[in-house]
């Protein structure tokens, strides 16, 4: 299978790390803002075409699918760009910026029936996965997740300390990925949402730090706290808070709520969550089915967003 990837940055390298992993898929280009360095990742990773044009991208003998690793603010448009060229696509978290773009990405799937995936990695982490077999077999129920997504980012730079040409978001990128998570391991619908943020930052534009509570239909809950000033442990933790026991997940690690390792290595064919991410894609493009983290599975997270992203506004 022949894919191209687009956007060259922090995330888009640890795409190309996880694909070397896995046969039968060759990335035949890929897309960057600046030729120069862009044509530097692809001599590094032995990829035979460079470009900063998705297009031309798209257009190279053979591609079947794109991987989009673009800023924020491109995704929507980009992974309709890429169905109405006729490739399967597979587009980063956050799927757009705002609940219209997430829709027109919805419809464009149904219109095409190529397959569009989102970039939902909590769904793909071993240690994620671990709670998420636990609960569909009946052994764990999810009382409350409490969770911290934490960063030092004053400034606009990315995850490897390079600037960015494009502001991050706490509500449409970070919360996102726990947002999403909750409803798929609770499998419930979200009826109680809350939001409040903290000054917005004066060069950035965005608030720095946010909490949002979410609550179930049948009451389970979330607690989200959300930072770009926390000078202190980075990532994103989770706390499972179950009916028969507590963990703690750290990407694709997992303890229990005393600290105890989880062996969590049988849980699938590699434990790096990202390159899990993208074999899935890969694995429903050939098997023609729908994968986990399709955007009609994860359309919802986008509608609590919005919802939350409007209480806000209500809040100036």
């Amino acid at each position: 299978m022949k894919v191209v990837l687009a956007g060259a940055g922090a995330f888009g390298l640890k795409h190309l790390d996880g694909i070397k992993n896995i046969d039968g898929v060759e990335v035949v280009s890929i897309v960057g803002r600046r030729l120069e360095p862009t044509q530097k990742v692809a001599d590094e990773y032995g990829i035979p075409h460079a470009t900063t044009e998705l297009s031309e991208a798209l257009e190279q003998p053979g591609v079947e699918a794109a991987i989009l690793c673009t800023p924020t603010q491109m995704h929507a448009e980009q992974a309709i760009q890429c169905m109405d060229a006729g490739k399967h696509v597979e587009v980063e978290i956050p799927l757009a910026d705002s609940w219209a773009d997430a829709e027109a990405v919805m419809k464009k799937q149904k219109e095409t029936g190529l397959v569009c995936m989102v970039g939902h990695t909590r769904r793909f982490n071993p240690s994620h996965q671990w709670v998420h077999n636990k609960i569909t077999a009946g052994e764990l129920a999810i009382q409350q997740m409490d969770v911290q997504t934490y960063f030092f980012r004053r400034k606009n730079m990315n995850a490897k300390g390079e600037p960015r040409s494009w502001t991050d978001h706490l509500l449409w990128h970070h919360a996102a990925h726990t947002v999403d998570l909750f409803q798929y391991q609770t499998g419930e619908k979200i009826t109680v949402a809350n939001a409040i943020e903290g000054p917005i930052h004066p060069e950035l534009g965005i608030a720095m730090d946010m909490s949002i509570q979410l609550k179930t239909e049948k009451g389970k809950i979330l607690t989200l706290s959300l930072s770009f000033n926390n000078d202190g442990p980075l990532g994103t933790f989770f706390r499972y808070i179950c009916d028969n026991g507590t963990y703690i997940a750290r990407y694709d690690d997992l303890v229990t709520g005393r600290e105890e390792p989880v062996d969590v290595s049988n849980v699938d064919v590699s434990m790096n969550g990202i390159e899990l991410q993208d074999r899935e894609f890969f694995a429903a493009i050939k098997e023609g089915r729908e994968p986990n983290s399709s955007v009609a599975q994860v359309l919802p997270c986008y509608k609590t967003l919005y919802d939350l992203e409007e209480q806000l506004k209500a809040q100036d």
